[in-house]
């Protein structure tokens, strides 16, 4: 099945055993992929499913269910402050690659960038990318840009209603990464896969990235106050955009020893 290409679909587009492809991917298939009538390709919903399908004209028929086991035991939430210039596209696609399950950007007192709307579905357009390519079976959530301080205000909050962004991070193991000051390094503090999960089901991880010139003494102090612990990467000072690539490589290490 390695060999075979693959398109992320809808939901939706999954219907009575076949999928409705839109013009853009009959386009792709046909044109970029050079697939034609009969030829076999796979199918991701971005939600778990992977399908094996067949092409047939404008739409696919689905020969079997596929069972893909790529992700992660445990449940990871990067919260990153926004770096300058398009540094966060390199972000999006690396940590997808990793694994991550959400980002939440956030503006810190010391972002520089203020971003568009047209920002957010160019991120959310990378993740799926690169979830295609990296054969993930699911597609990581990208959040709305929020204040920093919102940010955390959402880790205490009430766990929110089913359909609602997975924002609520009760219970969860909370780090924020901070180049100066005598921190524990995060590989030193993270649980080994036998501990990531427990009685109730996947583990979740919470770790933030801070901005060009790093968190201010409030920043940190205020993610301390709401249960973060901070953490250090290493002792050389790591850009924006390499923290948090960083930070997910330490936590896939330890969790898929």
């Amino acid at each position: 099945m390695s060999q075979l290409q693959r398109i992320a679909i809808a939901p939706s587009q999954f219907q009575q055993g076949q999928i409705l492809l839109t013009k853009e991917q009959q386009h792709y298939l046909g044109r970029v992929l050079r697939l034609r009538e009969g030829d076999r390709f796979i199918a991701m919903d971005g939600k778990g499913k992977w399908w094996l399908a067949q092409l047939a004209g404008e739409q696919a028929q689905v020969l079997e269910a596929l069972l893909v086991e790529t992700e992660l035991p445990v449940s990871i939430t990067l919260m990153v402050a926004l770096p300058k210039g398009n540094g966060f596209d390199e972000v999006v696609r690396c940590c997808t690659e990793l694994g991550v399950t959400c980002i939440a950007p956030v503006l810190s007192d010391r972002t520089l960038l203020h971003p568009s709307p047209q920002k957010l579905e160019r991120w959310r357009r990378i993740a799926a990318e690169a979830a295609e390519q990296s054969e993930r079976s699911f597609v990581p959530t990208i959040l709305e840009p929020v204040a920093f301080n919102t940010g955390l205000s959402l880790v205490i909050s009430h766990p929110l209603r089913e359909g609602e962004a997975p924002m609520s991070f009760v219970n969860s193991q909370q780090y924020i990464c901070e180049a100066r000051g005598e921190f524990p390094h995060l590989k030193d503090c993270l649980q080994h896969k036998g501990q990531m999960t427990n009685d109730i089901g996947q583990k979740t991880i919470v770790i933030a990235t801070g901005p060009e010139g790093g968190w201010t003494t409030q920043e940190i102090e205020n993610a301390i106050a709401v249960g973060f612990q901070p953490v250090s990467l290493g002792r050389r000072i790591l850009r924006a955009v390499t923290a948090p690539v960083v930070a997910l490589s330490l936590i896939t290490a330890s969790c898929e020893v």
